[in-house]
């Protein structure tokens, strides 16, 4: 009654255990070592079913078994457990019919006990071995089986938390390229506007708006070709993404246009910062924000006010 009762706890912590695993290799480390106590062993397997072959992914033996090794489901006991979706006990492995006695002879096997994981539509296997003749017991199969049953809910929930992960990585690079420019790395307007609004909710509410208009791209796509606009491009997005702060928000909003949102800044501070670090490769305007709500506002001022240097500029080169 001793043993049972000590298996039973034995069983009840690997179940606890199973509870808490959150991925294959966490399970297959909790169900190695709870077969080998529980059947008082000398060797325990987890065998998962590969299509039509069984893996052997992880052992606990005083010997080397099989891990990492693939056979057929029907040339292995752990593939008959589960096509048979019951148990196998065989006390002796040399006079049973069903044991590639090939496989096993470099081993310590004499006996050796099998049960699926998930009975209706196995999934994987637990395997005990013992070095000595051994006839498992109907507690050890139970207490066994009850693993295996733990088991089969553990990789159930372990295989949603993985679907969950995919579907939110998924729905991440969904968004991040709904977001970016694709040439630059940049946010794009949509990009601009959402991120700017997160940015707001940080600052102390008030900010400045950059419209930077690239000078002499068109004649740089015709003389050179669009490749060397496109270096260009990428040349003056590096150049305001390091001119400005981790907290501002730079953007590629049209085909030679870009905006940059810095929160807590003055626009002339701003225009400042953009001219030094892009010279004369562009016009720029910049305008105050006193309200996330007049973003495009503001932003049309930046614009009107880049259109007034971009005439000086012009002015300028015809003097």
């Amino acid at each position: 009654m001793g043993d049972v009762t000590s298996g039973l706890e034995r069983l009840l912590v690997a179940v606890q255990q199973l509870s808490m695993a959150g991925s294959l290799q966490e399970v297959q480390e909790v169900v190695r070592t709870a077969a080998r106590d529980l059947g008082a062993c000398d060797g325990a397997t987890f065998v998962l079913r590969d299509g039509d072959q069984c893996y052997y992914a992880d052992e606990d033996a005083i010997a080397p078994l099989w891990k990492g090794h693939r056979f057929p489901l029907e040339a292995c006991i752990s593939g008959v457990a589960m096509l048979e979706r019951t148990h196998v006990a065989i006390p002796d492995i040399y006079a049973d019919e069903r044991v590639p006695h090939e496989a096993y002879r470099p081993t310590f096997v004499t006996s050796m006990l099998m049960v699926p994981v998930r009975a209706l539509d196995p999934i994987a296997a637990i395997g005990t071995y013992w070095a000595e003749p051994h006839t498992p017991t109907e507690a050890e199969i139970s207490l066994l089986q009850g693993l295996a049953n733990a088991t089969s809910v553990a990789l159930d929930k372990v295989q949603v938390h993985a679907q969950l992960a995919s579907a939110v990585a998924l729905r991440e690079a969904t968004h991040h390229l709904a977001v970016t420019d694709d040439l630059t790395g940049l946010r794009n307007r949509r990009g601009f506007f959402e991120l700017a609004r997160h940015r707001w909710a940080e600052s102390t509410g008030a900010g400045a708006v950059a419209f930077v208009d690239l000078d002499g791209l068109k004649v740089v796509n015709d003389s050179d070709g669009h490749e060397a606009g496109d270096r260009l491009l990428r040349k003056v997005a590096t150049a305001l993404q390091s001119s400005v702060r981790d907290t501002d928000v730079v953007a590629r909003i049209g085909g030679d246009e870009f905006a940059v949102f810095s929160p807590d800044l003055a626009p002339d501070e701003l225009q400042s910062r953009l001219e030094q670090a892009i010279g004369r490769r562009a016009s720029i305007g910049a305008a105050a924000l006193t309200d996330i709500d007049l973003l495009p506002d503001a932003l049309l001022q930046a614009d009107a006010s880049m259109y007034d240097v971009k005439r000086r500029h012009l002015r300028a080169r015809s003097a």
